[in-house]
């Protein structure tokens, strides 16, 4: 089965084994209703799930009882099988999905592949071509498309000329 890195812990929260999770996703929606999860390749089930601020959510897990047993898992991602995740609505999408996709700019040119994408108030997508590194928002007008089965993202050459990108 294939799994999706969803989220990481982030740290303890508070002293009954809760997690403070960074989350992967859009929205924290999808990750409520994921029953399971895998952290260092131990499966937990989900007792509880709270939504935090943007990108955050809460998680409590059957065999993390206090805050020394959650301390364990900081730092190390949150995976769901594919299966148990629910899709997305059409225009979003999976980090995971996105990162190591070819990006092009729409005349055709390689820009590099998708490495990191940091969840600010738009997503900011870090591509790198080598030792170049390449930064710019995720947004409308910038992304003319996202095939994530082909693993290729077009992004507007004529935007990124405005922004200051080459």
């Amino acid at each position: 089965m294939e799994r999706l890195v969803v989220g990481e812990v982030l740290k303890p929260q508070g002293i009954r084994g809760e997690l403070k999770i960074k989350t992967f996703t859009d929205e924290n929606t999808p990750l409520k209703q994921i029953r399971r999860v895998f952290i260092g390749g131990t499966e937990y089930k989900v007792l509880s799930f709270r939504a935090g601020e943007e990108g955050i959510a809460y998680l409590g897990l059957r065999g993390i009882p206090d805050r020394n047993a959650a301390e364990l898992l900081r730092g190390k991602s949150v995976e769901a099988e594919r299966a148990d995740v629910p899709p997305l609505d059409e225009g979003t999408y999976y980090i995971a999905d996105l990162l190591g996709c070819e990006v092009y700019a729409d005349g055709g040119e390689k820009l590099g592949v998708l490495t990191d994408v940091a969840t600010l108030s738009s997503d900011v997508y870090t591509v790198k071509n080598g030792e170049k590194e390449l930064r710019f928002p995720a947004v409308r007008g910038v992304v003319k498309s996202v095939d994530t089965a082909a693993k290729k993202i077009v992004l507007s050459g004529a935007v990124l000329a405005e922004i200051g990108v080459e």
